[in-house]
């Protein structure tokens, strides 16, 4: 570790800054800026007790709204870097202070003082006259005192304490040894012919990757777009093998670097968590994580995803079986195998509707795509998105951008960082900065967010392009963050992605996943690299017949993912669980077609569940895909780009951040009650 800084008045986490001072922040400043936070905060926290007075909104919750605040932005930026910038020292130092803020959550949550404050507040007259998203702020605070376990007696709140401190400590190893066996892998090639068959945007990535590791030639990575390039294009099908053996077992006892192997992580992980539910009077899990979701029961959600899966599999079934025909009339395989799905794909896609990922690319440069999307959210949103110079950022590649209104005010911003590094964690993500609220002394915080994806860079001096499943997933982190943005609170608690239930945070960004998808929204965003000329007619209906290519293999594989988080999180049983690898098999052979080889281990690099917030709560993806692709069938009626739809999209679902029910809010919207129809429709699945 680096020396610690001294001087707490020129640490720069602590500097009051518009925006964070990412050129000057270094591991040194880390653990004293975090502590000098967290004596802050408890020193609120104690006053705002200790004061005998009626609790009000200015006495009681401004103070709180601020320490929060301040908490974001210096807190914020430590746990940002260490996904996109991770280096050893760094992530030692926020493991480090990890199980400070842990601490200060759990204490926080068990504070008896605040409980009873809180509680005054809401059995006041004043809370009366509070509007619905000041009132919300106290109920939601108040539902999470009870799942803080306020009501346990002292000897259980310590046990609480300790399983919340490891969950944390756990989480975030699993996450950093998924990251470190991504890396730990590659493959060097000095022979070009074993790449037969990738694309020149392709090879140009391998021989970039070979070059930052001073190597001559190519080589493979466990990146994602190195991976998939691999499983796309090359002819070589022992190299697929190899890469999808490598990618597959990842932080697991099957590879190579079994010093990252997340195996008995999970297990702890799984037993903790259903240790706090059973302390807070929950059967299991996923009972807890329902507690501040949409969906009701576990039963509801366990009949929804079979249901999907019903009305999916008989369609799955034909599409694997006209994939497995075609690579064995067309490619000569025939011992079918998963590092054959991809690759067979895309050459049965090219023949059948000549469209691939790599003949879409050259229509899709960064740029054109960037200008498009901020046209669509000018016509849409009448919303004007700018680059800003002179913001410090984290790398030379991240952008900053500002939006404006239509008086020319500012609503927010955003960084971008768009491409797939070294040190970076993989996947796409939106993550809040800066939350939009309205300071105690009257001045109002604008939103800023990190939009960040893991895309194919730029080759030598050559503009990227991107293929369109990358379009697609940009759009979708947009949306995540248009959400943020646009919102109208002036609450922290309830301003933006703030307090919204987690099975309806995607709703918003898989709606824009679909003007990627409709000619009006591809004219804005295609130009080809070249010719400058926008995606063709032939090609836009092959892209059209595409979006329903295989959607419902797509579909089991989403429904797998979700069932086995979920059923992993319901069945729990402490005397003698059920191993997951068994869990993922069972699930498997009820909904899947496409069967891994015995040595998979998907679930030992499964972040989102055991590294993120998504446990017990991947079935979000579909939930909210439902209400999405409902919202977005009222464009499809009105006009895709009709800006009357986008203005009511954004003054319900956008605008009123976690203040509202989601399906208050959605039926605002849409007039009534979701149907799945438009999914189904849109996936191109004949139920």
């Amino acid at each position: 570790m680096t020396k610690q800084a001294t001087n707490l008045s020129d640490n720069p986490f602590l500097v009051d800054s518009q925006f964070p001072q990412f050129g000057s922040f270094h591991v040194e400043h880390i653990e004293p800026a975090v502590s000098q936070l967290l004596k802050d905060n408890r020193k609120v926290i104690e006053d705002l007790v200790a004061d005998n007075s009626q609790p009000t909104w200015q006495n009681f919750i401004e103070p709180l709204e601020f320490i929060d605040n301040r908490f974001e932005k210096i807190w914020g930026p430590v746990g940002h870097l260490d996904a996109t910038m991770n280096s050893d020292e760094w992530h030692e130092a926020y493991t480090n202070c990890l199980e400070q803020v842990t601490q200060y959550y759990t204490e926080t949550g068990q504070n008896a003082g605040l409980y009873q404050k809180f509680n005054q507040l809401a059995e006041s007259d004043e809370y009366e006259t509070y509007n619905l998203a000041q009132q919300k702020v106290i109920e939601n605070a108040l539902r999470n005192f009870r799942l803080s376990g306020i009501a346990l007696p002292k000897n259980k709140q310590a046990i609480y304490k300790e399983l919340k401190q490891q969950l944390s400590q756990n989480s975030s190893q699993f996450g950093n040894n998924v990251l470190k066996a991504t890396q730990a892998w590659y493959k060097h090639i000095k022979d070009e012919s074993e790449l037969a068959g990738l694309p020149e945007s392709a090879m140009g990535l391998l021989q970039q990757l070979a070059g930052q590791k001073s190597l001559e030639g190519w080589c493979v990575t466990l990146d994602f777009p190195s991976y998939l390039a691999v499983l796309t294009h090359a002819d070589n099908r022992e190299l697929r093998e190899e890469v999808y053996k490598a990618f597959s077992t990842r932080a697991s006892e099957q590879s190579n670097h079994a010093e990252f192997d997340n195996s008995e992580l999970i297990e702890t992980i799984r037993a903790d968590r259903h240790k706090l539910a059973s302390l807070l009077g929950f059967k299991n899990y996923a009972e807890y994580s329902l507690a501040t979701k949409m969906a009701e029961s576990t039963d509801q959600v366990l009949g929804f995803l079979r249901d999907l899966a019903v009305k999916s599999k008989p369609q799955a079934e034909k599409e694997l079986s006209t994939l497995k025909a075609f690579a064995k009339s067309t490619l000569g395989i025939d011992d079918f195998q998963p590092w054959d799905v991809t690759y067979a794909s895309e050459k049965l896609k090219n023949e059948t509707l000549s469209l691939s990922q790599e003949k879409l690319r050259p229509y899709f440069p960064v740029e054109t795509v960037l200008k498009g999307l901020f046209l669509i959210t000018k016509t849409l949103f009448n919303i004007k998105i700018t680059v800003k110079e002179g913001v410090e950022t984290w790398h030379k590649d991240v952008r900053f951008f500002e939006l404006t209104d239509e008086a020319n005010q500012v609503v927010g911003h955003f960084y971008l960082d768009l491409y797939a590094r070294e040190n970076k964690r993989g996947g796409a993500w939106m993550d809040s900065a800066i939350t939009r609220w309205k300071h105690p002394q009257g001045q109002l915080q604008t939103p800023v967010t990190y939009l960040v994806c893991n895309f194919t860079p730029p080759i030598g001096d050559k503009e990227a392009c991107l293929t369109h499943d990358e379009v697609t997933t940009l759009f979708h982190e947009f949306g995540h963050g248009i959400h943020h943005l646009f919102t109208k609170m002036e609450q922290l608690d309830v301003s933006g992605i703030s307090g919204v239930p987690w099975d309806a945070v995607e709703l918003p960004s898989q709606f824009m996943e679909n003007f990627c998808w409709e000619r009006e929204g591809l004219n804005f965003i295609s130009s080809h690299i070249e010719t400058g000329e926008t995606l063709p007619d032939d090609l836009f209906e092959a892209l059209q017949k595409g979006r329903g290519f295989q959607s419902a293999m797509m579909m089991l594989r989403q429904i797998e993912f979700a069932l086995v988080d979920f059923e992993l999180h319901t069945f729990y049983n402490p005397d003698a669980p059920e191993d997951v690898l068994d869990i993922a098999q069972r699930i498997r052979n009820e909904v899947a077609v496409v069967q891994p080889p015995s040595y998979s281990r998907q679930l030992h690099s499964f972040s989102h569940i055991f590294a993120g917030g998504y446990a017990a709560g991947y079935y979000s993806y579909k939930w909210a895909e439902v209400l999405s692709a409902d919202a977005f069938s009222l464009f499809e009626e009105t006009g895709i780009l009709n800006s009357e739809t986008g203005m009511h999209f954004k003054n319900t679902i956008l605008a009123a951040g976690g203040s509202v029910d989601p399906m208050v809010l959605f039926k605002a919207f849409r007039g009534r009650e979701p149907q799945i129809d438009a999914l189904l429709r849109h996936s191109g699945i004949r139920a």
